[in-house]
């Protein structure tokens, strides 16, 4: 049994005064230790910035969620098989193999071409909004967007794009809970199978040559990885679809409350807009849409001086790491001249985001976008709406209002090619 026990459970982030401080809760979970025993989770909890990226990179743990199948329950095992395939909850060698092929859709070559497109695309969504002088940045922006994105990337027609999203929203949910009841579970579970039918039908149809920089481009080339056995790859799209939308889309909406909060911050961003670059990676930290990665000890040893039993999970929250003031000094402050400093938003080592450069060029775009289009945005409506997940933060709606929409404005300049940052260099 762990030696190194206290009350404090990280299950308790989900009581909504801790949603509405979650930052101030890490603080105080940090401050006592960076690395506990957590009974009510039967799992570690790392909030430390140095122990989760030196946990995260370390070949001694594993990836691999579920390490029992048949220990989970009956509705959650069809589920469980299919993550089991994933990337991100793979070791090497096999998340070297299943990474290979979907890997050349996110080249930065590759990214550089959807940026007219996603500029394009919220152009349009604002021009919408601009008779009402209303805008719902998570429903009208930040879930239609990166849906549409990378539903392009994988070839998915426009008129399937909701039905996927709707399989898309239980299985998230079942990925962000650490307690489902047999109902939400088989709802996860049927989800995915009905995603993993429709990606086969799609991959593999001949009706006509596939459009280009798509999943379906690639497979078509006859350059496939010979090792890559086709569910694995069905498994890796389905991640691609939950986790490219999902998580871009929180992104957006906890950016764009976090500049609502820091109109000042905000002002710096309208009159600096080679900052935006920057702001994209601070407000990464400073927000992060993703808050766990979770690790599993492959045999007894010592972390941070404890005593890890095999098998044991260790949940590295890098939500609180992304605060940790060892890390990043002033961490509750929002500055986008911030000296360098790895955030772990996108995760680190091995496991690092397939799709961050996407997600950084779609997050510049809407900045610049916001920034210059909707001048005098503020709130309005309803508070925001914070979404009831112990890994995933994000918002469930978040509604503003504006009166000046100009009508014509010209390009701020602003390059939102993704730059290079230090934790590209892990992968």
């Amino acid at each position: 049994m762990p030696t190194h026990a206290r009350p404090a459970s990280l299950l308790s982030a989900l009581r909504p005064q801790n949603q509405d401080r979650l930052y101030d809760f890490y603080r105080d979970l940090r401050s006592t230790d960076d690395l506990f025993w957590d009974r009510h989770l039967n799992a570690w909890i790392a909030t430390g910035h140095a122990v989760v990226t030196s946990t995260a990179g370390d070949p001694r743990f594993s990836s691999v969620r579920y390490p029992d199948i048949e220990a989970v329950s009956e509705e959650l095992r069809p589920l469980a098989r299919v993550l089991s395939r994933q990337m991100l909850y793979s070791d090497a060698p096999d998340h070297a193999r299943l990474r290979a092929l979907l890997s050349r859709a996110f080249t930065p070559r590759a990214v550089a071409t959807l940026r007219d497109r996603i500029r394009d695309a919220v152009d349009r969504i604002l021009t919408r909004a601009a008779p009402a002088g209303r805008l719902d940045i998570v429903a009208d922006l930040a879930r239609p967007l990166p849906l549409a994105v990378i539903c392009d990337l994988l070839g998915v027609p426009e008129e399937d794009r909701s039905v996927l999203s709707s399989w898309s929203d239980p299985i998230a949910a079942a990925i962000g809970s650490s307690r489902l009841d047999p109902d939400d579970s088989r709802a996860a579970s049927q989800s995915m199978e009905h995603m993993l039918a429709y990606l086969r039908e799609l991959l593999t149809r001949r009706d006509g040559p596939p459009a280009p920089h798509t999943l379906r481009a690639l497979l078509a080339t006859g350059t496939e990885n010979p090792d890559q056995d086709f569910d694995e790859l069905l498994a890796n799209c389905a991640l691609l679809l939950i986790a490219g939308h999902e998580t871009t889309t929180h992104f957006i909406g906890n950016a764009a409350l976090a500049l609502l909060s820091h109109p000042q911050a905000a002002d710096q961003l309208r009159d600096r807009a080679d900052l935006i670059p920057a702001a994209v990676e601070e407000l990464l930290r400073y927000d992060s849409p993703v808050q766990l990665m979770l690790r599993r000890a492959r045999h007894d040893l010592d972390l941070a001086g404890r005593s890890i039993a095999a098998g044991q999970a260790v949940l590295l929250v890098c939500g609180a790491a992304n605060r940790d003031p060892a890390a990043f000094p002033d961490p509750d402050v929002l500055d986008f001249q911030r000296p360098g400093g790895r955030h772990v938003a996108f995760g680190y080592g091995p496991h690092f985001c397939l799709g961050a450069a996407l997600a950084r060029l779609e997050g510049a775009v809407v900045l610049e976008a916001l920034l210059t289009r909707l001048p005098d945005w503020r709130l309005e409506g309803a508070a925001p709406r914070r979404q009831r997940s112990l890994n995933f933060r994000g918002l469930d709606s978040l509604e503003v209002a504006f009166t000046r929409f100009p009508a014509d404005v010209e390009r701020s300049g602003v390059d939102a090619r993704p730059a290079e940052c230090p934790a590209q260099r892990t992968r």
